[in-house]
């Protein structure tokens, strides 16, 4: 179980469970809001699949959500001085009711 405590130093410590540790592969998330909170579903949706199911829904409030939008951006600029410009490839929009559809 994960367990967080504030030490005399003001740290934070943080345990990380195995299981949580394996992760979970998304490569699609759908972001939803509402006045306090921002919901974020990760999906893994694979070609030839009729039905895919949300692996891990985050719920942020938007304090956070702006603080983790702020530290991916920043994470994406190092990652790219290191490693060079990540290509994003214009693809169409993935409908919700993704399956499949014969086209190439």
């Amino acid at each position: 179980m994960a367990e967080e405590k504030n030490n005399e130093s003001g740290q934070l410590n943080i345990e990380l469970d195995e299981t949580i540790a394996q992760g979970q592969y998304s490569n699609l998330a759908i972001i939803n809001h509402s006045v306090s909170e921002f919901v974020v579903d990760f999906i893994n949706i694979m070609p030839g699949t009729p039905k895919s199911k949300v692996k891990s829904r985050i719920i942020l409030t938007p304090q956070h959500a702006k603080r983790l939008a702020k530290a991916l951006q920043e994470n994406v600029k190092r990652f790219e001085k290191a490693h060079g410009e990540i290509k994003d490839y214009e693809k169409q929009p993935i409908p919700l009711n993704f399956g499949p559809s014969g086209q190439a």
